[in-house]
């Protein structure tokens, strides 16, 4: 995880003096003191919490550092809010913004994507593996997510990370368009080879973009809302979890 990377270089850096300015905000002044312990740090955002005293600092890994306004403490984590409904997870509603954000220029040609049979009630973007066993296993279940309406968009996320032959099978499937690219989707997924395809693809950048949305292995499944639901999900039970 990138945070507990970041959290150990802070952590072993000596106590430094920072000079703060007083017209600095708050803001501006964790965002220095941040940056001076790490210059490479990637902040995305700085917000006060409803944790009182503490801002949340959200990453170009898509994960949330609290803060304290003094600079006295740095924490790592999910926080919880209790509210008469039950526990909220306000981490998670930092990161489902955050995702958003970080996907909304993916475009569609650079996706293979089973469109939803007639109405699309819902769209899940599913960042993939071709030699992933539940990869392929939530592909088997892919026509029946579309007769519910349930659009599958794929997004490429190697595991073993870009130039492995993974990689290789995977633009091999992202240089193709339309009919092609979904006809050799499914010849990957089924364990079957395609053709070699070398060209300027998405795979690389897809890879990249997973890594800082969050995804950790594959299959991993992005809501329209924003959510991360990691894992293999029958197709009932998405059905339900989309509220359809």
């Amino acid at each position: 995880m990138i945070t507990s990377v970041y959290l150990k270089r802070l952590v072993s850096v000596v106590a430094l003096s920072f000079a703060v300015t007083a017209s600095a905000s708050v803001e501006d002044d964790i965002r220095a003191r941040l940056l001076q312990l790490d210059p490479s740090i990637p902040i995305q955002s700085i917000q006060a919490e409803q944790l009182k005293g503490f801002y949340a600092v959200t990453l170009g890994s898509g994960e949330v550092l609290y803060v304290s306004e003094n600079f006295d403490f740095i924490m790592s984590g999910t926080l919880y809010q209790i509210a008469p409904a039950g526990l909220v997870n306000l981490t998670d509603q930092r990161l489902k913004a955050y995702r958003l954000d970080a996907m909304a220029d993916v475009k569609d040609q650079d996706m293979v994507i089973y469109p939803a049979n007639g109405e699309r009630k819902a769209r899940v973007s599913v960042f993939t593996d071709v030699d992933c066993a539940y990869c392929r296993k939530l592909h088997q279940e892919v026509s029946v997510l579309n007769e519910m309406g349930i659009e599958v968009a794929y997004l490429a996320f190697p595991r073993s990370g870009p130039g492995t032959p993974t990689a290789q099978k995977m633009e091999s499937i992202w240089c193709l368009q339309g009919d092609d690219r979904r006809a050799a989707m499914d010849r990957a997924k089924a364990g079957d080879s395609n053709s070699v395809q070398n060209c300027n693809s998405a795979v690389d950048s897809q890879f990249v973009l997973g890594q800082q949305v969050g995804v950790t292995g594959t299959p991993a499944l992005i809501f329209e809302d924003g959510s991360l639901v990691p894992g293999y999900v029958p197709a009932d039970r998405l059905k339900q979890m989309l509220g359809l």
